[in-house]
């Protein structure tokens, strides 16, 4: 059984936000301290945003614009604290305590990640989806039901009738969709918004690689500070989840679909 949400979906909507705004952090510094919280909804975007990267509330505005449209902007920067900044003076350590968990993904689960972006690409709008068994759940704003029953038979398609979605209807908040972005692998920490010296992201990233590669569960735990985790140097794996950030086009795009 898994759910999945599309990119228009309001929280995706808030870590896309969230995404583009540390993009930004990595195009002033290399190696920026940042973390920034989302809230959208019903016509205002509240973003605040602690970092030790130089930022334009501008830039930011214009991000919100270009993903949410056309909504209030209410923008809050503040520097990071300092005593999580002294954490990374010297050697990369763990930017933060933590549990985590990587899971090898289900043919269910890539079956329904294949679905949802499929009708995405159709129907660009929001969207979610779930699979269980045989039992296909798609509710899908601003489209045709007969279309996609005819090309999903058996699926349940917008069982309220047609829909609106977006914003103007729901709320969106950073990290509230993990279950969408990492099927099991969901632990306490959320992925989007910070940068890669928080374990949240790069211990996430390196455990659910690492789950597919072995096809076997890992868990790991690490508190702050931490200069090794699983054997490694913690600078070894914040490089793996900086390669694979880049690979899927920086953090704003990594938001869209998250782990898979």
């Amino acid at each position: 059984m898994i759910e999945k949400v599309n990119p228009m979906h309001p929280d995706k909507v808030a870590d896309r936000i969230a995404g583009a705004i540390v993009d930004m952090a990595y195009a002033s510094e290399e190696n920026p301290k940042i973390a920034a919280e989302v809230l959208i909804g019903h016509g205002v975007c509240h973003a605040i945003v602690e970092t030790t990267a130089i930022l334009d509330e501008r830039d930011i505005a214009d991000a919100i614009f270009r993903i949410a449209g056309d909504v209030q902007a209410d923008i809050v920067i503040v520097p990071q604290d300092i005593h999580l900044s002294e954490n990374q003076k010297g050697n990369v350590r763990c930017g933060d305590n933590g549990i985590f968990k990587g899971m090898p993904l289900t043919g269910e689960q890539k079956e329904l990640s294949q679905i949802a972006r499929d009708i995405y690409r159709k129907y660009p709008t929001d969207g979610k989806y779930i699979l269980d068994g045989v039992r296909l759940i798609i509710c899908q704003s601003n489209a045709d039901k007969e279309e996609l029953e005819k090309h999903y038979p058996g699926a349940e398609v917008n069982p309220l009738g047609a829909w609106a979605g977006g914003t103007d209807v729901d709320t969106g908040a950073t990290n509230r969709k993990l279950g969408s972005d990492m099927a099991d692998s969901v632990t306490g920490g959320g992925l989007h918004g910070k940068d890669l010296s928080k374990a949240d992201v790069s211990v996430n990233i390196y455990a659910f690689l690492k789950a597919q590669e072995t096809g076997m569960p890992v868990t790991l735990c690490c508190a702050i500070g931490d200069e090794m985790v699983d054997g490694k140097p913690y600078a070894e794996i914040v490089q793996m989840a900086r390669v694979y950030i880049q690979s899927v086009g920086g953090f704003e795009k990594f938001a869209e679909w998250g782990l898979f």
